[in-house]
């Protein structure tokens, strides 16, 4: 099928979600539960990378703050200091799930909604009837294109949403800045910020004493600019972002008394892999972790699969050795993934290891490969309970399976 013709099925696929999904399912669940949406002020956040991480860091640093906040993001949902389990599995509910949550916020009285969204949920309008009051942007860079097919519909996309707060937040660093602009007009106040703009004082030297990865200083800027766009005082966000006790999965380092290093974290893009490759590379250098860097990761099945050789080249730039392995192939075969990581590589493939069993290579890392005084970073699953081969989810615990390596010497 040519491209033309797949941008006019993309087209009237997003119509067709907008009827069953939108009106049929969101406007009669809106309707059940009374408008929710209406009663909280949404704060939304979305990006390529980085939306988990600033979705949490917001509302802790909200609650820390003394706000009636709830938090509606990949990883957890929270209802002030209570967790929810909503069985949603995905970053946008479908529509009534949605509301239903929604309604439990406002019965409980909260007075905030972090929310963190995605291109899917709001090209299938599974957001119906929110309307934030602002929108926050990490980031906009490869990721999708086997659904959205190009950058610019992935941009057009998150667009649906973000157009619809009176204030959006950018990041002015990023190579979306510019592009979401074009989706906005005068009804959207547009405020941004970057490395170079400087942070209050006391809020800088926190974040740099919080936060070593560069991206996570830039979550802390997206987050520091919507908390004083909320009203919040510096002493607030300052002393919020000081005990933010992290997200599970992203950077999540597992104590050992083998004498290695152990990094478990989300990335599974090609921009979110360089940015923590080179986070752990400073954290070597910082901690004078002298040994190698060693990287585990795949590439999902049935997924942007434009990104796999990109996937490959970062690793071979940034580790010392690569163990390319399984990351939910579902249909496809682990093997011809592996080898679509491997196409574009010249050189260097003395540096690279295949073993298809996500648990084999960890184990194999562990046990034969590093040693002491090493980093190992394990990539793309972080917090998922759940690894897809098939059609059938089976269920993974990433630091489970790192915990039950190292306890067999």
């Amino acid at each position: 099928m040519n491209k033309f013709m797949q941008q006019i099925l993309y087209r009237l696929k997003y119509w067709y979600h907008f009827f069953k999904t939108g009106l049929i399912k969101g406007a009669i669940a809106s309707l059940k539960y009374r408008n929710p949406a209406r009663k909280l002020k949404i704060i939304a956040i979305t990006g390529t990378d980085g939306k988990t991480t600033s979705s949490t860091l917001l509302y802790h640093v909200l609650k820390n703050a003394g706000k009636k906040v709830a938090l509606l993001s990949t990883v957890a949902a929270y209802i002030g200091d209570e967790k929810i389990d909503t069985g949603f599995h995905v970053t946008s509910p479908d529509a009534n799930s949605l509301q239903k949550f929604l309604a439990k916020m406002v019965k409980k009285d909260m007075e905030f909604l972090v929310l963190e969204f995605t291109s899917h949920g709001a090209y299938q309008n599974r957001l119906w009837g929110i309307k934030p009051t602002i929108v926050g942007v990490t980031n906009i860079t490869q990721d999708h294109f086997d659904y959205h097919l190009n950058y610019q519909n992935y941009i057009e996309a998150k667009s649906l949403i973000i157009k619809k707060a009176p204030l959006v937040v950018l990041n002015q660093d990023d190579g979306s800045f510019h592009k979401i602009r074009k989706y906005l007009t005068e009804k959207n106040k547009v405020v941004s910020y970057s490395q170079e703009e400087p942070l209050p004082k006391k809020i800088r030297e926190i974040v740099d004493q919080r936060f070593l990865e560069p991206y996570n200083q830039m979550n802390s800027r997206l987050v520091t600019k919507i908390s004083l766009q909320l009203g919040l005082a510096q002493d607030e966000i300052a002393q919020g972002i000081k005990s933010f006790p992290g997200v599970e999965g992203r950077m999540q380092f597992v104590k050992n008394k083998r004498g290695l290093n152990i990094a478990i974290d989300f990335a599974h893009t090609p921009n979110a892999l360089e940015e923590a490759l080179k986070s752990l590379k400073k954290y070597m250098k910082v901690n004078k972790i002298t040994g190698k860097l060693i990287a585990i990761y795949g590439c999902a099945g049935l997924r942007d699969a434009l990104k796999r050789p990109m996937m490959g080249q970062v690793g071979l730039q940034y580790a010392d050795l690569v163990v390319f392995t399984a990351e939910d192939p579902r249909t496809e075969d682990v093997w011809s993934i592996i080898r679509q990581m491997k196409e574009q590589l010249e050189t260097g493939h003395n540096r690279i290891i295949s073993i298809a069993d996500r648990k084999e290579a960890i184990d194999f890392v562990i046990n034969k490969l590093a040693k002491k005084g090493d980093l190992i970073g394990i990539f793309g699953k972080g917090p998922e309970k759940s690894m897809c081969y098939g059609t059938v989810e089976y269920p993974w615990d990433e630091e489970a399976v790192v915990k039950q390596a190292l306890e067999r010497k």
